[in-house]
């Protein structure tokens, strides 16, 4: 793992109190980080939450309006991002080339160009060389670069998530196909189409976690 992060990093680990050279400073316009992103902005059930108040609609609107769509990825199917047909961008960018849900961004866009690392109890970080074309970088401290993404309750959250999906990549090890498709349509129905209420994200989270264990 380590050598695969010297190649695509500065070879450094990043805690919240330090400090990185990410800092942007606008990016006027810049979208580069938007464009022909294929599948890969995946949605966790807070991305869906914040997504859905943000816009107003509903998981299936989002499906059909063609600005969200399904995959199969660390061993479920998830929901990601959409490029626009034609143009090859993020379905969320606007005219002027911004985030048209810039305050409701998922955690995957949030974090850019830092990546996360998933180790037994905590999240730390790496940045991802020559990944933002936006020059003029400066040194700014990783958890205020995270805005919002880097609080105790949202790292236990992603701690929990990252952890269910790999028991599910387990559970559906030498599965059945009817079982799998079974198991994966009640994931989906259960973390993403019902929907949320629009405060304690959190706690509904925890509790349909709590449920979803059932079937693992």
């Amino acid at each position: 793992m380590l050598r695969d992060l010297q190649e695509i990093s500065d070879g450094k680990i990043y805690g919240t109190n330090d400090m990185v050279r990410t800092a942007y400073r606008g990016c006027e316009g810049c979208h580069a980080c938007c464009v022909d992103m294929g599948e890969s902005i995946l949605l966790d059930p807070c991305d869906m939450w914040m997504l859905s108040g943000e816009t107003g609609s509903t998981f299936e609107a989002l499906i059909a309006e063609g600005r969200i769509a399904l995959c199969a990825a660390d061993g479920m199917i998830l929901p990601h991002l959409k490029m626009d047909a034609k143009t090859n961008c993020c379905s969320f960018l606007n005219g002027e080339g911004r985030c048209g849900i810039h305050a409701a961004r998922p955690g995957l866009c949030r974090v850019f160009p830092l990546g996360r690392i998933y180790e037994e109890g905590r999240i730390s970080y790496f940045l991802q060389t020559g990944a933002c074309e936006k020059p003029g970088h400066a040194k700014v401290k990783v958890g205020k670069w995270l805005d919002g993404s880097g609080t105790k309750q949202q790292e236990r959250f992603l701690l929990q998530w990252h952890g269910f999906k790999k028991r599910v990549q387990e559970r559906l090890a030498g599965c059945a196909e009817a079982e799998a498709k079974t198991i994966h349509l009640f994931l989906l129905q259960l973390f993403y189409v019902k929907p949320y209420e629009k405060d304690d994200f959190y706690v509904q989270f925890e509790k349909r976690l709590a449920e979803a264990e059932t079937v693992l």
